[in-house]
């Protein structure tokens, strides 16, 4: 905007369009689809990786998971993930989140600390590959031996709420009506939307963001599938990415990747959505 300022001071006619590149961006072509594909397939072996060394690891006495004579750390699971998309010619720009009580109340943390036997730890990967410049992104969730009651119930809603979400990512219609969907599952569910009230104890339970966003050259692109978001036009991809959070119990989060097309959405996502990754 500033050199736009400068030409109309020199009395040199200047138009401006906010969304000029923008939809370019959006849709994407079949080269673009299938660049995505491939970074969203190298996500997953990350993500199988990092899932089943959480679940293969052997708690101590006080549950605290151990590799040997390692103990198994948010800190250390992410600098594995990151050695191996290094591996896969794949770069690691923002680190990965590993995550568990009590930092997953704050669904944006990176996590810090033992993971531990019996709680779920959030794995979030979005890495850039290399070679073509496009973003995977995925999300699962892990408990190494067995959850709790709470847990499953949050982990069936979310689940739930991932494909509602999904089903409704239509052309035409408009990333607002999609969240609203992943809104109407989650209360559905039993569960609400938002950041704690003042005064809610650790067991409150809540989603607390949107729903995804567009993704392509860059891990969060336009538009967002949020309230207000617009309307969705066919070849745009989107992270479809529901969550539950827990101060006490942990916290659930499942995300795909997913592109909308005239015949309907297309899931680049093959690994499943359970706890248990053995």
């Amino acid at each position: 905007m500033i050199f736009s300022a400068h030409l109309r001071e020199a009395e040199v006619e200047v138009d401006y369009d906010s969304e000029l590149a923008v939809l370019d961006r959006r849709t994407k072509t079949e080269q673009e689809l299938e660049h995505l594909r491939e970074a969203q397939a190298v996500t997953e072996e990350a993500m199988e990786f990092a899932c089943h060394s959480i679940c293969a690891a052997t708690p101590d006495a006080g549950g605290i998971l151990h590799d040997g004579d390692t103990v198994l750390t948010s800190e250390l699971m992410r600098q594995r993930i990151t050695s191996f998309l290094i591996g896969k010619n794949y770069s690691n720009h923002h680190d990965s989140i590993v995550v568990t009580v009590p930092h997953v109340a704050d669904c944006h943390h990176h996590g810090s600390g033992p993971l531990r036997a019996g709680l779920p730890v959030i794995v979030d990967i979005f890495p850039r590959a290399n070679a073509t410049g496009y973003w995977g992104d995925c999300t699962r969730t892990a408990v190494n031996g067995e959850p709790s009651s709470e847990i499953l119930q949050m982990h069936e809603a979310v689940v739930k709420a991932k494909a509602d979400a999904i089903d409704a990512l239509r052309v035409g219609t408009t990333g607002g009506a999609v969240h609203q969907a992943t809104v109407k599952s989650i209360t559905g569910s039993g569960y609400v939307m938002g950041l704690p009230p003042e005064g809610a104890g650790e067991d409150f339970v809540s989603m607390r963001h949107g729903t995804g966003h567009g993704i392509g050259l860059e891990v969060h692109e336009p538009i967002l599938l949020s309230d207000g978001g617009g309307e969705i036009l066919a070849n745009e991809v989107f992270t479809v990415e529901p969550g539950l959070y827990s101060a006490k119990f942990g916290g659930v989060r499942v995300e795909d990747m997913v592109a909308v097309t005239e015949a309907g959405p297309v899931n680049f996502n093959r690994i499943p959505d359970h706890l248990d990754w053995r």
